[in-house]
């Protein structure tokens, strides 16, 4: 009897080693597997045109910024300058004479055809100044994506994308396409400014091409890679 005991004690000592090193076998083997299937997993087409969309988004888009009432020249703003002279020439703003001891100041007015013009327009602010005047700031396109068309993976959590996305201008945009009528009506000086200051572009111009590096997250998701 006692004899029986100490052998069913020596199966059980040698059971419970063996039933350790095959737990540690499956988690070895449990782990290993899947490591193996998250990094087959890759950055799919339909991932890259969220990201790519959401990027886009994201960008503020350009604008024009513009005052009315009586509007005094300053560092932020000239209302003798070219986007004022392209609004009254679109029949959006009246220009009254220029006022003050060196002609800085003048009166601005938005017509009835501008009123209806910037209501058609989703996403104009209007701010009421410290000196009376009213700031208007006007969006004039925003970036679309037209495709994503290329995935390159670099390794399991880094990888490239390539996207070309166009311009969709809205009515404010159209007036300020450089290759449009009224933009083309002012001198080279004043296009230029046009373009680097006030939103001027050429909003039908060739699709944009763009790669951007991308990074997965510890969750898991894709973003911008960061560095």
């Amino acid at each position: 009897m006692f004899e029986q005991e100490i052998e069913m004690e020596k199966r059980e000592s040698s059971v419970v080693p063996l039933l350790l090193i095959v737990a540690l076998i499956l988690a070895i083997v449990g782990f290993a597997g899947y490591y193996l299937i998250e990094n087959r997993k890759v950055l799919s087409m339909q991932e890259a045109t969220q990201i790519a969309t959401s990027v886009l988004h994201d960008q503020a888009p350009p604008n024009m910024r513009f005052h009315t009432g009586f509007v005094k020249s300053s560092v932020d703003d000239n209302p003798q300058g070219v986007h004022y002279k392209l609004l009254e020439k679109a029949g959006l703003i009246k220009l009254g004479k220029a006022q003050g001891t060196y002609g800085t100041t003048v009166p601005v007015v938005i017509t009835t055809a501008g009123q209806e013009f910037f209501k058609r327009i989703d996403g104009v602010t209007t701010v009421k100044e410290k000196d009376g005047t009213e700031l208007y700031v006007v969006p004039v396109a925003e970036r679309k994506l037209s495709a994503v068309s290329k995935v390159n993976m670099i390794s399991p959590t880094r990888a490239t994308m390539t996207l070309t996305w166009t311009w969709k201008p809205n009515a404010l945009g159209e007036l300020l396409d450089a290759a449009g009528p009224t933009v083309k009506s002012f001198n080279t000086w004043e296009r230029a400014t046009l373009i680097q200051k006030y939103g001027a572009d050429f909003y039908h111009g060739a699709p944009t091409e763009v790669t951007l590096a991308l990074a997965k997250a510890d969750n898991g998701t894709w973003q911008i890679a960061t560095e």
